[in-house]
């Protein structure tokens, strides 16, 4: 749910050609024939996707294979001592405690963007994806719910209301032209919302014990960070070491560890230091006193207050962001998708998610409920009134685009590892997941086609041959 990167705009600044160029940018072979084509696929949400993809299958693979190695390596145990304070947890914790605290700092710089500057900004245009989205959360855990209730695992009723946002856009991505930019527009602002809603679930539902000593000191630095932004302090360091704290002051707390990324991410300034346009016209009449100055030395020392301005005339919300998701995207997704989507899969299992109340009520939620949920509330907001359908969709789209809604995969999947304590129930939980997700992608890609070749039947004129 972020900006295209900045590597696939045309750039407004461009090097002479004369200029030596990286490797990656070179007319050499590797580059121009590989480096370059699967940069450009990775950068696209399909190639995120199918990377992720590719992840869930591996630790499938390996779990199914060689289950012990797989049990093994994942439970190899990292110890951190720090004076008094230790800290052991298995590899498979540091990835969903630690690695997925950046991931939920990527989702909250999204969310603020959105809010300030984005689709959520005029309520108006953002009323229909919200009630959608809201209605897909509540439509998923109210099924869940319904099948649970009588004796089934209540306390798994949020796993079914989480979006996989980078598989949904990636399968939206597949359909091309066949999808209209304003279902892509429509998907992102629902993803968004969602993924708000999830982080208050796993912040109030899915924390421990509060230990209220730490979770005074993790109120403590985050208002230090507030400090800091009042004294203009721009030093990236001490920020990432109030960070590196904030995050074992919230672990320590019984609150979930991934919600000190929350924090971060809403305490990310979102507005530049310096005003671009006043910028841009002070570091243009430097650069043109460098062109003319022959003195090396003094050309350097203005180069380099000149990007420096260059990069403060660009928010640190967008400037994060643009550096770390790339490593929540290709690094962190993807370990989290190996070290928690191995299930073993047999027919017995396989029965087990299909009968059993836990995997029923996942499959039947993340399929059924939330498509309905968020189809239903969006038409009641529209009924009402108060909200229109954005130029360029109709319901068939929005009924067409509901159903990838249904893609949990990543957080579903980690929401249920917060949610259940017995292994069986994660596992059963874990491959009701992967069914429901393909089910859900099938039907929405499968949904999405047919609307698009309906559209272009009846766009077409006469006499033009099918």
């Amino acid at each position: 749910s972020r900006p295209m990167p900045v590597g696939d705009q045309e750039p407004d600044v461009r090097a002479p050609r004369r200029f030596r160029r990286p490797w990656l940018r070179s007319g050499r072979p590797v580059p121009r024939r590989v480096a370059r084509p699967l940069e450009q696929f990775l950068s696209q949400e399909a190639g995120s996707a199918s990377l992720l993809m590719a992840a869930a299958v591996a630790a499938l693979v390996w779990s199914n294979a060689a289950t012990d190695s797989y049990n093994e390596f994942w439970s190899t145990a990292v110890t951190v001592e720090l004076g008094s304070l230790r800290l052991e947890e298995d590899l498979r914790h540091v990835v969903n405690d630690l690695l997925m605290a950046l991931f939920f700092y990527i989702v909250a710089l999204e969310v603020k963007r959105e809010v300030m500057f984005g689709s959520l900004r005029e309520r108006a245009s953002a009323a229909v994806p919200v009630a959608a989205a809201v209605g897909t959360m509540l439509g998923a855990a109210v099924v869940y719910l319904a099948v649970n209730l009588d004796g089934g695992e209540p306390r798994g009723w949020a796993i079914p209301i989480a979006t996989d946002i980078a598989f949904a856009l990636g399968a939206l991505g597949l359909l091309g032209r066949r999808a209209p930019p304003e279902l892509r527009a429509f998907l992102l602002t629902l993803a968004v919302v969602d993924d708000l809603g999830t982080i208050v679930v796993i912040a109030v539902f899915y924390s421990g014990g509060i230990f209220l000593a730490a979770l005074a000191a993790a109120v403590a630095l985050a208002v230090s960070i507030v400090a800091l932004r009042r004294l203009q302090v721009r030093l990236l360091v001490p920020y990432v070491v109030i960070a590196g704290l904030l995050w074992l002051a919230v672990f320590e707390s019984g609150v979930h560890a991934t919600i000190a990324g929350v924090v971060l991410g809403f305490l990310t300034p979102a507005v530049a230091f310096h005003p671009r346009q006043e910028a841009g016209k002070a570091i243009g009449g430097q650069l043109e006193e460098i062109a003319r100055d022959p003195d090396t030395e003094l050309s350097e020392s203005a180069i380099w207050e000149a990007s420096r301005l260059a990069r403060e005339a660009v928010s640190p919300l967008a400037r994060m962001e643009e550096q770390l998701h790339p490593w929540s995207a290709y690094v962190v997704l993807p370990l989290f998708a190996l070290a928690n989507a191995g299930v073993a899969i047999s027919i017995a299992e396989i029965g087990d998610a299909f009968t059993g109340q836990v995997g029923l009520g996942i499959m039947l939620g993340l399929v059924i409920g939330a498509p309905l949920g968020g189809i239903a509330l969006a038409w009641g907001v529209v009924r009402t009134g108060r909200a229109r359908l954005a130029d360029g969709l109709d319901w068939s789209a929005i009924a067409s685009v509901a159903p990838l809604k249904g893609i949990g995969f990543t957080v579903a999947i980690f929401i249920s590892v917060l949610a259940f304590e017995d292994e069986a129930l994660q596992e059963e939980g874990k491959l009701a997941i992967l069914i429901a997700s393909a089910l859900a992608g099938t039907i929405g890609v499968c949904a999405l086609w047919i609307r698009g070749r309906a559209g272009r039947g009846r766009d077409r004129p006469a006499d033009e041959p099918v």
